[in-house]
């Protein structure tokens, strides 16, 4: 097995890169047993663990992309080992010998599109507030109830630009005082670091900050989990707090307070997929289905791996960038689960979900059999 440094070269370095917690690990294999790739494929958290240890890490093998960052290994360790930080440590390594594998040569394509115009697109900055035209959004200014963050994929991806105008239009409905910084914007950063480019993570990470502290931005709603993630348990680490609510959690407020008024019959049976950054990484269960079961002739079933079991759709840690076999699609085995509970649709509130549940249902033999929507997309249909 070929190392790009000597043993404690290496060693030192998955250190320095935040990965030191992978001593601690006593090879128990809780981990292995409650990793999703293991559903799909023999794949072993645990081995790359101990290579580490030793300093024998492979960076040349596609195994070190592999990790979602979903947080079920996290969750499990009896000894806090980390992997999280440990894989992303190993990927920064990878990436400063720029040691690609082909599955995740386009990492390249995507940190190019970043650095030039703020997003994994490529595509250009001052169409990032396309999506709103014909809403009535205004540009955020200070003093603004909100600042609504769609982030890349709803701004730029044509099946998730619904949930940012679903967003747009109920919030209009509740008659809350919000803008949009559109062109502004700058991709959160949060996939990017998980592909351990950090500077680039930083760079994006203090252009943002700077552009809200400018705006007197003050309090965030967001679309992914993924840039509530970031917005809220990262940015702190540059000296910038801001009130970060995630958009099911204001749509539960705005429920609740009367502001919003759901009218119409749905009608559906609908399940419930918890996204790994907004369940297990921040603990946000309850709020989502709580909307849900405010919705009049809604029937809520849930899957058999649901809240801190949920199964990870397949998108995180920088993975909705990289490529993923037929057969290996976490994203089919939760559509199988959503129909075996006898759903209609699918409801979810995280971009690469949905992003990854209509890949997987487009390649079903009955494409028709289940819908994929966000929440706010159902909320829009009965206001």
């Amino acid at each position: 097995m070929e190392t790009v440094a000597p043993y404690k070269e290496i060693i030192d370095v998955i250190k320095e890169s935040g990965g030191e917690a992978f001593k601690l690990c006593y090879q128990c294999g809780l981990c292995d047993t409650v990793c999703p790739w293991n559903r799909v494929r023999t794949f072993s958290i645990r081995k790359i663990i101990r290579e580490a240890t030793f300093g024998l890490t492979e960076i040349e093998s596609e195994d070190i992309w592999r990790c979602t960052t979903c947080g079920r290994c996290v969750e499990q360790c009896p000894r806090g080992v980390q992997q999280i930080e440990l894989g992303v440590s190993l990927r920064r390594i990878a990436t400063e010998y720029g040691v690609f594998p082909t599955p995740v040569k386009s990492i390249r394509t995507i940190s190019a599109g970043l650095t030039a115009q703020g997003n994994p697109f490529g595509e250009e900055r001052k169409n990032r507030a396309d999506w709103a035209k014909g809403l009535s959004v205004k540009t955020f200014t200070e003093g603004m109830e909100i600042l609504y963050f769609p982030g890349c994929y709803p701004s730029y991806d044509p099946r998730l630009k619904k949930v940012a105008t679903a967003t747009a239009n109920i919030l209009n409905r509740a008659g809350v005082d919000f803008g949009i910084l559109g062109s502004k914007e700058n991709c959160c950063g949060e996939s990017i670091r998980k592909t351990g480019d950090e500077e680039l993570f930083k760079r994006l990470a203090r252009e943002n900050i700077k552009t809200f502290i400018d705006n007197g931005v003050k309090k965030i709603v967001v679309s992914s989990p993924h840039c509530y993630h970031t917005f809220k348990n990262e940015y702190p680490e540059f000296m910038a707090n801001f009130e970060v609510v995630h958009s099911s959690q204001y749509l539960f407020e705005l429920i609740d307070k009367g502001r919003l008024e759901l009218k119409k019959e749905y009608g559906k049976n609908v399940t419930y997929h918890d996204p790994c950054y907004l369940g297990r990484h921040n603990g946000i269960y309850d709020e989502p289905r709580e909307v849900l079961k405010k919705v009049p002739g809604l029937e809520l079933d849930e899957m058999s791996d649901s809240r801190e079991n949920s199964l990870c759709c397949g998108g995180g840690g920088g993975r909705i960038w990289m490529e993923t076999p037929k057969g290996e699609r976490f994203s089919d085995l939760r559509l199988e689960q959503a129909i075996g509970v006898g759903a209609e649709v699918l409801a979810t509130c995280c971009p690469y979900c949905i992003t990854n549940f209509e890949d997987s249902r487009l390649n079903m033999e009955d494409s028709e059999a289940l819908e994929i929507k966000d929440i706010t997309e159902i909320i829009q249909e009965v206001i």
